[in-house]
C-alpha cells in the first residue's frame, strides 16, 4: 500500500486531504480510484489507512479507515553530518541514509571538500534534497521524514552538537592504529533514546585541524572497520550497524 506524508493542516477530523505533487502521483502514476486505500502519515509520526472518496485536479479527499499501531523509526535519534562529497554522492547518502533510519542530515563544508557550495543555487538544491528524502521515507515506510539543514562549516557544526549525548566522528587515522575505538564498541555503549551525532568527512577525510576541533568539542574518533571506506559508504555503515544492534540483534 502506497504511503504519503500529509501536512498537519490537511488532517480535518476523520478526513485527510492530499495536495501538491502527491495528487499527480496518486491519480496519474498509480492510477488510484475512489474506494482505493492508501497510508497517510501525520507529521507527528502517526499513520492511518485512508480510503479515497474523491479525486480532483488539485486535491484528493480521503477518510480514515484505520489507525496503524506501528513505528519503523530507529529507537535512537541519529543525525548524520556529511562532509560535502563530489557529484551526486550526497543525494545517495540522503536517500540510503533515510532508508536506514537517520533522523536528520547536515551537509558540511569541510577543509578537503572538493565541492564548494553555491549559495545562489542553494534553495534549488535544498528543494531537490528534501524531495529525495520525502520519497525515500515513503518508499521505506518511515513514520517521519528526516530533516535536512543548510550546508554548515565545521566551526558552526560543533556548536549545534550540545544537545547530543553521543558524539562521534569517523577518522581514518583510527583505522591505522593498534589501539582504537571501533564503531561497534561505540554502538555497544549506546541505548534507546540516545541522541547520536555522527560526523563523516569528505573525500580525503578530515584535516588534522578539523580532527582537533572535533576532539575539543567532545567528539570521539572511531574506526569504521579495518578498511578505508568511501565517504558515501561511511554513513551507511554507521546506520546499518546501529540498526542491526538495536533492531535485529535484539529480536533474535
Amino acid at each position: 500500500m502506497q504511503r504519503y506524508f500529509v501536512p498537519a493542516e490537511n488532517w480535518i477530523d476523520s478526513q485527510v486531504i492530499i495536495t501538491g505533487d502527491d495528487v499527480h502521483h496518486i491519480s496519474r502514476v498509480i492510477r488510484s480510484r475512489p474506494g482505493n486505500k492508501i497510508i497517510c502519515n501525520h507529521p507527528n509520526g502517526d499513520a492511518a489507512i485512508c480510503r479515497i472518496t474523491d479525486i480532483g485536479k488539485d486535491q484528493i479527499h480521503t477518510v480514515i479507515s484505520e489507525w496503524l499501531e506501528e513505528s519503523s523509526e530507529l529507537p535512537l535519534d541519529v543525525t548524520i553530518a556529511q562532509g560535502l562529497p563530489k557529484s551526486d554522492k550526497l543525494e545517495w547518502v540522503l536517500q540510503k541514509g533515510t532508508e536506514l533510519g537517520a533522523a536528520a542530515f547536515i551537509p558540511v563544508q569541510a577543509d578537503r571538500s572538493v565541492v564548494v557550495w553555491d549559495h545562489q543555487k542553494s534553495e534549488k538544491k535544498m528543494n531537490r534534497y528534501r524531495k529525495i528524502i520525502k520519497e525515500a521515507s515513503e518508499q521505506s515506510h518511515r513514520n517521519k521524514i528526516p530533516s535536512i539543514k543548510p550546508v554548515t562549516p565545521l566551526t558552526e557544526l560543533v556548536k549545534q552538537s550540545t544537545d547530543y549525548n553521543v558524539k562521534l566522528f569517523a577518522y581514518e587515522e583510527e583505522a591505522k592504529t593498534e589501539v582504537f575505538q571501533s564503531f561497534g564498541m561505540a554502538v555497544s555503549k549506546m541505548g534507546p533514546g540516545d541522541r547520536v551525532f555522527i560526523v563523516i568527512g569528505p573525500e580525503g577525510g578530515f584535516s588534522k585541524q578539523e580532527a582537533a576541533v572535533l576532539k575539543q568539542h567532545d567528539f570521539t574518533p572511531v574506526r569504521l572497520g579495518p578498511r578505508i571506506l568511501r565517504t558515501e559508504t561511511a554513513a551507511l555503515y554507521a546506520l546499518a550497524s546501529i540498526s542491526y544492534h538495536f533492531e535485529e540483534l535484539r529480536c533474535t
